[in-house]
């Protein structure tokens, strides 16, 4: 069975968001790295080579499938910013206020911060860190 590629990587948060090249996305970068350190209270680490992560949890598949995954993070892609949240049900009055998004299970995706409101974001944050505490398994694949 193959290992999980995605795991603390040790390569530097500052060198990957500084060396995001579009200027906008680096920019949010680091202002979504500071909005989760401030509520997490945890330090930035990268996960693989893409993926902004704070905390960790453990989990187990029914298939015997298991690691570790950071509880929740982001990523500057080149299309969006995305982040990487619980899921959203019950989310949905939050979402309506959000601004500008498309979502997946797990995935908030964003343009710009500066078409959503930050105020909704962190509280979007707040409550996926807060719920992603109790993850000691994910869901049987």
């Amino acid at each position: 069975m193959a290992g999980n590629k995605t795991k603390p990587s040790g390569t530097g948060v500052d060198a990957f968001l500084d060396a995001v090249t579009h200027p906008g996305r680096r920019a949010d970068g680091h202002a979504v790295r500071a909005l989760m350190e401030r509520i997490t209270g945890e330090p930035a680490v990268m996960w693989g080579p893409s993926i902004v992560g704070f905390g960790s949890y453990h989990y187990r598949y029914a298939s015997g499938r298991q690691g570790d995954m950071c509880r929740i993070g982001f990523s500057p892609r080149s299309a969006n910013l995305v982040l990487y949240l619980r899921s959203f049900p019950g989310y949905e009055a939050l979402l309506d206020r959000l601004g500008k998004h498309k979502r997946s299970t797990g995935c908030l995706y964003l343009t710009r911060l500066d078409g959503v409101d930050m105020a909704v974001l962190e509280e979007l944050v707040r409550r996926s860190w807060e719920a992603s505490g109790d993850i000691d398994e994910g869901p049987a694949r």
